[in-house]
């Protein structure tokens, strides 16, 4: 069950909501965003789909990127978000790819590059630059179906965090997966804090123009059945249905199984802060109501980065 709540009293001039352990920020004033909660908790902030556009990010402890860190892929574009991304304050900062990010996916981009490229990119020198000695220096951690932990403060809490690729398929893109695929590459991902995912799970966030629910039902059911699924997942993709909403794993429904051996029974209140944090407009979403019809750029109104304020001592059974 998912929430999207009114708008907490104590959110001055802002979108977002509060659990007793998380405070969520949609939309806010970009020239003064709201203060950071103090020592006992970690600011997280969330962008995707900023496809080699760079914009202004507010300060946070840790910055998410899930994907989608370029245009097509080639290396003078991820070349672009890197340095931007080096230059953000944020002591820690996860990116993941997304499937524009093409050459980043080896295997499949060796034999179907032709379909986007006139000249084949260097995987190696493009996987150099999101993944380096470098970039590790800097506190910028690339992850490919993997796990990582970090700590914000000295003698603070340890976060883990995993963060993956993939989608259900989509257009012959990159990092995609058919039905038949998906509990393969899904069952995976283990229980961390944070989850980034490229594309999102079913019915959350993930409604397209055409009202079709893109998001994949079978990572839906892995995540529902975990004794402790994540404290916040992001993901983006589906660039219109970009928010942020608080979801509860009160049940096991049908819709989330596909047998009654991959479900659980609920276990406690489980809580995940979901997060669609894709930051490029798009179709009509792109073009701001009113006369003149102006466009609304990258991480502008409506499309700023998701700020989630976690309190360090959260736990994943109970939020």
């Amino acid at each position: 069950m998912s929430e999207s709540l009114n708008p907490a009293s104590h959110l001055q001039g802002s979108e977002g909501f509060h659990t007793p352990s998380a405070r969520v920020y949609i939309s806010y004033d970009s020239a003064n965003p709201p203060s950071h909660p103090g020592a006992n908790w970690t600011r997280f902030v969330c962008i995707s789909d900023t496809h080699s556009h760079t914009f202004s990010v507010p300060s946070g402890d840790v910055l998410l990127h899930s994907g989608d860190l370029s245009r097509l892929g080639r290396e003078d574009e991820i070349g672009v978000t890197i340095e931007w991304l080096r230059s953000l304050d944020h002591g820690v900062k996860i990116i993941i790819a997304g499937n524009h990010d093409l050459p980043l996916h080896e295997e499949w981009y060796e034999d179907s590059y032709y379909a986007f490229h006139d000249k084949k990119e260097s995987s190696t020198a493009i996987k150099s630059l999101v993944d380096s000695d470098a970039n590790r220096d800097r506190g910028l951690i690339y992850l490919q179906d993997e796990q990582y932990t970090f700590s914000t403060k000295e003698g603070g809490r340890e976060w883990s965090v995993y963060g993956s690729p993939w989608q259900p398929y989509f257009g012959g893109w990159a990092f995609n997966y058919l039905p038949e695929e998906a509990y393969d590459r899904v069952s995976a991902i283990p229980e961390v804090d944070i989850l980034l995912t490229h594309g999102p799970p079913h019915n959350i966030l993930d409604k397209t123009f055409t009202n079709v629910n893109a998001g994949c039902p079978t990572l839906l059911a892995h995540l529902s059945k975990m004794r402790g699924p994540p404290l916040l997942h992001v993901f983006g993709h589906i660039h219109e249905a970009r928010g942020a909403v608080r979801h509860s794993w009160l049940q096991a429904d049908e819709d989330q199984c596909f047998s009654d051996s991959e479900c659980s029974p609920a276990l406690g209140t489980r809580e995940t802060i979901m997060v669609n944090a894709a930051n490029l407009p798009l179709g009509r979403q792109a073009i701001r109501p009113g006369p003149g019809g102006q466009r609304i750029p990258c991480g502008g109104l409506g499309f700023q980065p998701v700020i989630v304020d976690l309190l360090d001592s959260a736990t994943r059974l109970e939020m």
